[in-house]
């Protein structure tokens, strides 16, 4: 059964100010965070970042054969959606009294996000990544001013490493999965839903959870119809298998081009609520992520990393279920790709 089969209250963290709740209900609709708490925290995201466009390409909608919205997440400073959330957590985190640094693991994005929003605040930061990373978001975590240690096999070792390193320096270690974070990048959503209102099936990938429990939160706020559709990597299909089995399960060391993706660990909060709003989860090959890295690239002039061209890789897959009257929506979630990924994609 799933571990969010019956109701559950959680919550978000922070001070007593900013304690956010949600529930979820077996069998009906998710009852989350209100409408204008979602404005509030996009405000704020706001006060930093400028919302990114979602674009309807010509020859995108050409080779797709119906219309297509693009959420550009690709368009932030760091490249990815994550740090949306990053500013949330780490206003939060400091308005609860200030660590004397933060420490995270990651392999790039959630970095990235971190080292940004540290920054901000004058922190520390130290970031794990796995042995054989990929270099440029490892140079651009740095250029961030984080620290970048690298150790384990794959993230999950890295995360563990983090914790030890954390509690022996005595920082504060920040989760890749969290509700602070969570509401932070529902700002995209938000935006998303906002600028292209007619959207019925959207495409979202599953790393560890945070970007599309931030769609499902902001459909759930905005009460809006279209269809969530998950999207995970062929070589880790953690969310998939653990939904098939109702609960978290950890699966086998694996390579994918989409490093986002490559998460062998279910996180359960992520997993309840995922199986309450997804209408589907969907795998993808490397072969087809690169595939439509190179479509992206071509219809649009936009870099894609693998994570953030699993949508339309799904997209793609889907195309026998897309009506003539669909409108969908693929977030392109980051375009921080490594250079020989690209190069072998364009081939």
């Amino acid at each position: 059964m799933c571990p969010f089969a019956q109701s559950h209250w959680h919550s978000f963290g922070g001070s007593s100010d900013n304690i956010l709740w949600y529930r979820v209900i077996a069998g009906s609709q998710l009852s989350q965070t209100t409408l204008s708490e979602l404005k509030a925290a996009s405000h704020f995201v706001h006060e930093t970042l400028l919302p990114t466009p979602t674009l309807n390409w010509p020859l995108l909608d050409q080779a797709m054969a119906t219309k297509v919205w693009v959420k550009h997440e690709n368009h932030l400073p760091t490249g990815a959606f994550k740090v949306r959330g990053g500013l949330v957590y780490m206003d939060r985190l400091v308005k609860a009294g200030a660590p004397p640094g933060v420490c995270a693991a990651t392999r790039g994005n959630h970095g990235q996000s971190i080292a940004f929003a540290a920054a901000r605040y004058g922190l520390p930061c130290v970031i794990f990544v796995p042995e054989g990373n990929n270099l440029d978001k490892n140079r651009a975590m740095r250029a961030l001013g984080a620290e970048v240690i690298e150790v384990g096999l794959d993230f999950d070792e890295s995360v563990a490493q983090a914790r030890t390193y954390a509690e022996e320096q005595g920082l504060h270690l920040i989760p890749s999965f969290h509700p602070n974070l969570v509401l932070g990048v529902a700002s995209y959503a938000l935006e998303w839903f906002e600028q292209a209102p007619d959207l019925t099936k959207v495409y979202v990938p599953i790393g560890l959870g945070s970007g599309i429990c931030g769609v499902l939160m902001a459909k759930a706020a905005l009460n809006l119809d279209v269809e969530i559709i998950g999207v995970v990597s062929e070589a880790f299909p953690t969310y998939l298998e653990s939904s098939r089995q109702g609960q978290s399960v950890l699966t086998p060391p694996a390579y994918t081009i989409a490093d986002g993706l490559a998460v062998r660990q279910a996180h359960n909060d992520a997993l309840g609520l995922i199986e309450q709003g997804v209408s589907k989860i969907l795998t993808v090959s490397d072969q087809e992520i690169s595939s439509a890295i190179s479509i992206l690239f071509r219809c649009t002039h936009n870099v894609a990393e693998g994570a953030g061209a699993a949508a339309l890789a799904a997209a793609v897959k889907d195309a026998s279920h897309h009506l003539s009257t669909d409108q969908l929506g693929v977030v392109l979630s980051g375009g921080n790709v490594a250079a020989e990924v690209l190069s072998n994609a364009l081939q």
